[in-house]
């Protein structure tokens, strides 16, 4: 008998933002470890706890390997052939009958790790023909990219910390040390801002709740919830009046200046202390600070983007960075040149530069942005009769049941759709509602490069793997569903077999991602092209490289980036002038604390071992106290009669859920929070581990009706709430 064969695979982590490199140690077929890549140039060695979910994910007897469809006496298993022709069939059905629109689609968050969703999963939505289209994007970046789309042409010229180099750093509504960094890919970010402090730098928090990262900072203020965009116009009234502007090189590419000034004018900080909790003076000696460093930069996150006012934050952040002379330098916010350029590239393996309201949403009228509507509206599409009525719903790697605001509401217009079809890997609260379940091959099973994220990372640099695993023979990747869908779709829509069409589709099949992959790094900023001499990357050279290629620091770069029409920084897009009037109105001059009387604010927040709702069946990362407890401040729940680890009974306009309190003082009084992600008592799911860890969702309490006005972002944060003391234990899990 033949020893086993031991041998190592390295990767990148697709489990957050932070791209860790991974040494994989097997045993034949079996995974025996799995640590830090110590020569991956980006991460150093650094692993997360959540490395070790490859494992458990690629091994979980819950995740599906084949086909389902949805029958009256349960979930029985189909051939991939019948199950795609169906899929197609019924969707074509539904649209042929109430139109195009009447088809949405839905992209969760996992589709941005992926490889093959990120090159193929863009033209299925296309083929659906429909405006309904809907992603994650929506609850919770959207003010970035709309923000980037205003001031510098393209969505996804999203300003990135220049992390290994700044001297001071402004986090609000941020907590990179629990998310590794967000629109910030910065794997060991610890060590990254310990290094800020080490150089003689200074790191200041400015959040609702003392967070892991205010703990390591040199200065943490609270704020309350939805008053940021005050707090940054107080430091911009500060930095503008208090001495001249120096935007540096960029001075003679802006526009809009004058008009930043006379809003800051009317934003001193004795305007805003009172509402926003910060006294005058701090906010007076922040704003000394962040103007006096060598390299500074500001960098907000989550808490801002997912506020009534996420795009006016995003704006005057970048507006801020840009009038201190830090934006687009060494030090301050900055602009990545990744080796597959999905900005600068060719148009063909790009992501639109962006557009804004070219449609609306049926019902609400809210804009589209970038092809997409917020997802916020999704549900009343659903449930409001008319003319094309969403009646049929795709979804992609996404749990919008568990992360959109009003989740209830949407799983009842979920129940009522003629049908639904979900490539996903898992049953769960939201994939349960469908007719058909179309399972990807795991992690594991794929070959890895990130294509987004080293679009938003601290450093250039490009990593590829391939796959460590063959995937079974009736396994299909996430890719070949799309195209085998697409196609499907286009033959259905000509009302025949379309030669073209059909070569069209064994074209890109036999092309693959591959080959894809190796195009767009051929011709991106760092690749060799297709002369045999030129010196650059390829995908073989990749392949020769199991580390990763290190391609240098972030350099300045925005001037030829830009994709203005006038090739101009537009300081004061007309939209987000235009919102400061709504600033005005929600807190006038002299405004107390936002709140209603009675009210207390809820926030959100996320742990290391956690990302959304999808690491939540994984044993390893369950493991320790129980983290889906509202936590309120002492001074509150004394008020309240509510006691550290009974429940309390927390409810909004939408709904009502039962927690464990954790009385502590790392949230501000009148502010409590609770982490996203948890809900897990549905049944009709297949989640074993989550069940058992089943917490309260978040969003059975967030309103779908509260949202940034200008994108449409949802507004998760500062949602009022009431909570009192529970008078019985939680209910028990349902039976699954």
């Amino acid at each position: 008998m033949s020893a086993t064969t031991s041998r190592v695979h390295f990767r990148t982590c697709n489990l957050c933002e932070a791209m860790c490199g991974l040494r994989i140690e097997l045993e034949g077929e079996r995974i025996t470890a799995i640590r830090g890549d110590d020569e991956d140039p980006f991460s150093r060695g650094h692993v997360c706890p959540k490395a070790l979910a490859l494992k458990d994910l690629h091994e979980d007897p819950d995740r599906l390997r084949h086909p389902l469809r949805r029958t009256a006496t349960g979930w029985e298993r189909v051939s991939w052939d019948s199950a795609l022709d169906e899929a197609a069939r019924r969707l074509h059905e539904v649209q042929r009958r109430y139109g195009r629109n009447s088809v949405a689609s839905y992209l969760g968050n996992p589709n941005v790790h992926n490889l093959g969703s990120m090159l193929f999963g863009p033209q299925l939505v296309r083929a659906l023909r429909s405006r309904n289209r809907f992603s994650a994007t929506s609850v919770d970046q959207l003010p970035h990219q709309l923000v980037s789309y205003f001031m510098f042409g393209h969505q996804l010229l999203v300003p990135i910390p220049d992390l290994d180099r700044t001297r001071f750093m402004l986090v609000m509504g941020a907590n990179p040390l629990a998310s590794n960094g967000s629109l910030m890919s910065a794997p060991d970010v610890r060590a990254r801002l310990r290094a800020i402090q080490q150089r003689g730098g200074r790191l200041v928090v400015v959040d609702p709740r003392r967070t892991e990262t205010a703990a390591i900072a040199d200065a943490h203020l609270f704020i309350r919830p939805g008053t940021d965009a005050l707090a940054l116009l107080a430091l911009l009234h500060v930095v503008l009046l208090e001495s001249p502007p120096r935007p540096g090189p960029l001075d003679a590419h802006l526009d809009g200046l004058e008009a930043v000034r006379a809003v800051a004018r009317e934003f001193p900080p004795e305007r805003v202390a009172g509402t926003t909790g910060i006294a005058a003076d701090a906010l007076r000696q922040l704003a000394r600070d962040f103007l006096a460093a060598d390299g500074a930069v500001c960098y907000g996150r989550m808490g801002l983007s997912t506020q009534p006012f996420g795009s006016l934050c995003q704006w005057l952040i970048n507006v801020l960075n840009a009038v201190t002379g830090n934006l687009d330098r060494e030090g301050g916010a900055m602009f990545t040149q990744p080796a597959f350029d999905i900005v600068g590239g060719p148009k063909a393996l790009g992501i639109s530069r962006g557009s804004f309201g070219r449609w609306k949403s049926r019902v609400r009228g809210l804009p589209e942005f970038a092809g997409e509507l917020p997802v916020a509206v999704l549900a009343e599409e659903m449930l409001t009769p008319g003319e094309e009525r969403v009646r049929a719903l795709v979804t992609v790697a996404g749990n919008p049941v568990l992360s959109t605001p009003n989740g209830p509401q949407l799983e009842r217009a979920l129940e009522g759709l003629d049908f639904m079809v979900s490539i996903d890997p898992y049953l769960n609260e939201t994939t349960r509602h469908a007719h058909l379940i179309l399972p990807p091959v795991s992690a594991l099973e794929r070959p890895h490069y990130d294509v987004a994220l080293h679009a938003l990372a601290v450093r250039n640099t490009a990593r590829y793997a391939p796959a460590l695993f063959e995937p079974g023979k009736d396994a299909r990747h996430d890719w070949e569903i799309a195209l085998a869908l697409q196609h499907r779709l286009d033959t259905l829509n000509r009302g025949r077999p379309s030669v073209r069409a059909t070569l069209k589709h064994q074209a890109m099949k036999r092309l693959g991602l591959e080959r894809v992959l190796d195009l767009g790094l051929r011709l991106g900023p760092h690749g060799a092209g297709f002369h045999p001499l030129k010196q650059g990357l390829t995908l073989a050279k990749l392949r020769e490289a199991p580390h990763g290629v290190d391609l240098g620091p972030l350099q300045p770069c925005l001037l030829g980036r830009l994709r203005t029409k006038d090739r101009r920084i537009h300081l004061a897009p007309e939209p987000l002038l235009a919102d400061v009037q709504r600033l005005r109105e929600a807190f006038p001059e002299g405004a107390p604390a936002v709140g209603g009387e009675g009210e207390l604010l809820l926030i959100g927040r996320r742990h290391l071992r956690d990302n959304n709702s999808w690491l939540h069946n994984v044993p390893g990362l369950l493991k320790g106290k129980p983290r889906c407890t509202l936590m309120v401040h002492p001074q509150d729940a004394s008020r309240l009669g509510l006691v550290d680890g009974e429940g309390a009974v927390v409810s909004s306009r939408v709904g009502e859920v039962t927690v464990p309190v954790a009385v502590t003082d790392e949230v501000m009084p009148g502010v409590v929070s609770l982490p996203h992600g948890y809900g897990h008592q549905r049944s009709g799911t297949r989640l074993q581990v989550a069940a058992a860890h089943a917490g309260a969702s978040q969003n059975d309490l967030t309103d779908d009706r509260a949202l940034d006005a200008v994108s449409g972002n949802a507004a998760f944060n500062g949602t009022p709430v009431r909570v009192r003391k529970a008078l019985a234990p939680a209910p028990a899990i349902p039976a699954a």
